[in-house]
């Protein structure tokens, strides 16, 4: 039987998540709200699944992305929330060694995919509103399915580095995560070794995968702002801006704090900081998100009420 890399460097067989609190007041609390968060998260991109699934003017490139995005939010918290729900109300808070392991490159995989996953969202509003005649030309179905798979598949090899580097560690005890699930920096505190190497390692990937799709999200605004300003009328201008302000706010939201915590080097982190961080970008930027773009979208909204049937009442 083939060993994994890091069975014969470890004596931890689990681990212990301590999460926010020890009392257990504050814990059914946060349990609730935390619930509702998850819940609603759930809900709200499940419907804007179900929305661009069923209304046929919503098949275009820019709607296909956004329910990608929503799918792989789903997947983000469900990932790290029924398991921190469960931990919340429950004294024993252990997750396993191998547990621990695949809880770690399943969130990465999703995360890492999510934030490139901003960058052609970003290209697909440059060709909308610098070429838009060429824009159904260029956002083919086959060009829009090759950037959302190159965004899995760059998601899961660099993910596999992240957790390999990490886990082939050893870990010989103590083994209390500060953290409500097995995310690298606060993994890495624990292990029996040097972790200088996989602080430059974080850092470099992080540049990779963090600093690389801003500077393409980056230069895709320059230029559609550039062509903004060459509208005449204010109102086109804001008609035009409006349909990237939601990406704008979604990918603040996301890349700020993860950016914070991953290119940050592991001696200057606060465990209390990184869980605000974490919590930020993996549960309450998947829970807006469907809020800011059924917000500040008029198609989206048309969409709904064309499903509930009240859009008939006001036509």
């Amino acid at each position: 039987m083939q060993n994994f890399p890091w069975d014969n460097h470890s004596s931890v067989s689990e681990f212990i998540l301590l999460g926010f609190s020890r009392d257990s007041q504050i814990n059914a609390i946060l349990f609730n709200i935390f619930l509702f968060l998850y819940l609603s998260t759930l809900v709200g991109n499940g419907l804007i699944i179900t929305l661009i699934h069923l209304d046929s003017r919503l098949h275009t490139p820019m709607y296909f992305f956004l329910s990608v995005l929503s799918m792989l939010d789903m997947s983000y918290v469900t990932t790290t929330v029924p398991q921190m729900l469960v931990h919340l109300i429950c004294q024993k808070k252990t997750i396993s060694y191998v547990g621990c392991v695949a809880q770690m490159y399943i969130f990465l995989v999703l995360g890492i995919t999510e934030g490139w996953l901003f960058s052609v969202m970003a290209y697909d509003r440059y060709v909308a509103i610098c070429y838009p005649l060429r824009y159904k030309v260029i956002m083919t179905p086959w060009l829009c399915g090759a950037m959302v798979v190159f965004c899995g598949l760059w998601g899961i090899s660099c993910s596999l580095v992240y957790t390999v580097f990490t886990m082939c560690l050893p870990y010989c005890g103590p083994n209390e995560i500060n953290h409500f699930f097995c995310e690298v920096p606060a993994v890495l505190k624990l292990a029996c070794a040097d972790t200088c190497l996989n602080d430059q390692v974080d850092f470099i990937l992080g540049f990779i995968l963090l600093l690389v799709p801003l500077s393409f999200i980056l230069a895709s605004y320059v230029c559609i702002f550039a062509t903004i300003l060459k509208i005449r009328s204010a109102q086109g201008q804001l008609k035009t801006f409006s349909t990237c302000a939601s990406h704008i706010t979604v990918v603040t939201m996301f890349c700020g704090p993860a950016m914070f915590m991953y290119m940050n080097p592991g001696a200057n982190a606060s465990p209390e900081r990184d869980k605000k961080l974490a919590l930020f970008y993996n549960v309450i930027s998947a829970f807006l998100n469907p809020i800011i773009y059924s917000l500040r979208n008029k198609d989206v909204k048309r969409a709904f009420l064309k499903l509930t049937g009240w859009g008939r009442a006001s036509e």
